[in-house]
């Protein structure tokens, strides 16, 4: 999947937007559904597709087997939007996915509608233009637009009291685990929402992380390797050591 580092990286994976100077800022942005509705769903509903059409690779797994082993199990807080986690067999009340998810909409005008699931909506996407070419989806309650139930840059109106909710629901399970340890896997600084959150809950951190490993404790452990590679490592360890 693409990871947007960078502008060239971006305009690699959407060349339209490239061609029309549109970096990832402005199209993943609640303004660009009010100016141009078709070319906002067309970015968006070509991630959803392509979400979708992605299988988990293997770190998945092997995260999920390590966390079957803990005591207390584990759960999981991303700043990821595309339910990855979830279809890798994470239950989804372990999930707090602290951004949304591209899996359900919300009325763009905030009518009173509460977030509803995707499933029902099959966009087709010109990729030459990176448009839409299918029906905008639209709110079953009021008809306006729908959006994507993601907090975008500048987003005022993200509805989110679905996540609030579920990271509430994770901090009382932490205050009641003992000897928590947080894995963070592909957090970096560009948007630290996910770093934050381990970093602030004064526990053991493990963060892997090819280009951005550092740590700022001694207790902390920096391992600079992608996702996949550094969970199989430390499955390995912990199969050696028992």
């Amino acid at each position: 999947m693409p990871d947007f580092r960078g502008e060239n990286g971006f305009w690699r994976a959407y060349p339209a937007l490239g061609r029309l100077g549109i970096n990832f800022i402005e199209i993943a942005n609640p303004k660009a559904f009010q100016v141009h509705p078709t070319l906002a769903w067309g970015f968006y509903g070509h991630r959803l597709n392509l979400y979708r059409d992605t299988i988990p690779h293997t770190g998945f797994q092997t995260l999920l087997e390590l966390a079957q082993q803990m005591p207390f199990g584990a759960r999981v807080f991303t700043s990821n939007v595309d339910g990855q986690f979830q279809k890798a067999g994470f239950a989804q009340h372990h999930v707090t996915e602290c951004h949304g998810s591209i899996h359900a909409l919300q009325c763009f005008d905030q009518c009173g509608q509460e977030p509803w699931s995707a499933a029902d909506f099959r966009p087709s996407i010109d990729e030459e233009s990176s448009l839409l070419i299918s029906e905008l989806p639209c709110c079953p309650a009021c008809g306006g637009l729908a959006r994507p139930n993601i907090l975008m840059f500048g987003d005022w109106n993200f509805e989110g009291r679905k996540y609030e909710q579920s990271e509430s629901s994770l901090k009382t399970w932490l205050a009641r685990t003992s000897r928590p340890v947080v894995i963070e896997l592909g957090a970096g600084t560009a948007i630290p929402s996910a770093r934050h959150f381990g970093e602030e809950l004064g526990c053991p951190l493990i963060r892997v992380n090819p280009t951005e490993s550092d740590v700022g404790l001694h207790r902390d452990i920096s391992i600079p390797l992608g996702a996949k590679d550094a969970l199989q490592a430390i499955s390995s360890t912990l199969r050696f050591g028992s």
